[in-house]
């Protein structure tokens, strides 16, 4: 069976520089993938390019059955047809929550269904419900952001990405903007997703949680995968350098 994500020679610039250079790798269904690397090293905008919230300058994206090719020759709305079909295949969780400030838990939760997918609210709503409860916010659905705590936000952030019923989740550091005291609990909710078999894969600073939950890591560094591997390898014996120098710093 083919891998659920697989990512082709990868490019990515800024103008003269280079973001990403030709970075390639699989996702096997059910996995949970953690990408470490120092701050710069193009981690975040990798992520982005697997949603298409960033579009890459060579190479290929493939979440199931869609592929996202630079080199396909698509007319540009036949382009954007498929990078919509893209993004919903992956539900996206940001650092800073993102939520709409002036909808509730259960509003954020049920908004995209209804206006990406065209779902009825009388459908919407339950399958919001049963997420929030899901994440632990069943007495928290008609709380505004502002009356949540970061933890309770991110949870709610979660709930809203998985409303859409996405091949994969995706994270963008997800726990760095929390107090230290609520890493943890956002933490804890991604264990449980990955004990259910959701795919994911977060980009982190969480050594600990990478190690012990992440099936597969990649290390980037200045826009390069210099390694992929098991956290056993990648933590004990990594083969470059520049992951043990990293690593150093953590361990």
């Amino acid at each position: 069976m083919s891998a659920l994500i697989s990512v082709d020679n990868l490019r990515k610039n800024y103008g003269a520089v280079t973001a990403l250079c030709g970075i390639s790798f699989d996702v096997e269904v059910s996995e949970l993938t953690a990408i470490i690397g120092p701050s710069g090293c193009g981690k975040s905008t990798l992520l982005r390019c697997l949603n298409g919230l960033e579009l890459f300058d060579g190479g290929s994206v493939r979440i199931g059955e869609i592929t996202l090719d630079r080199n396909n020759g698509l007319s540009p709305r036949d382009f954007n047809a498929r990078l919509r079909q893209l993004r919903e295949e992956a539900g996206m969780v940001f650092q800073s929550f993102n939520l709409f400030p002036h909808l509730t838990a259960l509003e954020n939760a049920t908004l995209a269904p209804m206006v990406v997918k065209k779902i009825d609210r009388k459908a919407a709503e339950p399958k919001a419900r049963e997420l929030l409860k899901k994440v632990g916010l069943g007495d928290r659905m008609d709380y505004y952001p502002s009356q949540l705590s970061g933890g309770q936000q991110q949870r709610a952030a979660i709930a809203r990405a998985l409303a859409m019923e996405p091949k994969v989740m995706l994270y963008d550091e997800p726990t760095s903007a929390l107090d230290p005291s609520l890493v943890g609990e956002v933490l804890s909710i991604m264990r449980k997703l990955d004990d259910e078999g959701m795919t994911q894969i977060v980009v982190t600073h969480e050594m600990r949680f990478a190690r012990e939950v992440a099936d597969k890591i990649l290390v980037l560094s200045d826009g390069e995968l210099i390694e992929s591997d098991s956290p056993d390898v990648i933590f004990t014996s990594p083969r470059d350098e520049r992951t043990r120098n990293f690593l150093r710093s953590f361990l």
